[in-house]
């Protein structure tokens, strides 16, 4: 199964307890507060996952690793190539 369908999966069993539960189709008598709780319910959860993906993209540039020898070598393949292109006659 792929993480796509996982998730998806995961998001119709919460709808659909989420319906359950709020048009009452279980037979259950929920408290006022409850009910109160349960309607923007999936509206809390939306802002939340977005707050949790909003931490961990932050989070991952923070702690980015620099790579200096990659860097390095691409600067030096750079002067090669301008080089190369200035002694075939291209100038900068």
């Amino acid at each position: 199964m792929t993480k796509l369908a996982q998730w998806l999966w995961g998001l119709a069993i919460l709808g659909s307890t989420w319906v359950a539960l709020t048009t009452g189709a279980l037979g259950l008598e929920l408290p006022l507060s409850c009910q109160e709780v349960l309607w923007p319910l999936p509206a809390y959860l939306l802002v939340s996952a977005g707050c949790y993906a909003l931490g961990t993209v932050g989070y991952r540039v923070a702690t980015f690793h620099d790579c200096e020898d990659a860097a390095r070598e691409l600067q030096s393949q750079i002067q090669e190539a301008r080089a190369d292109l200035a002694r075939r006659g291209l100038r900068f």
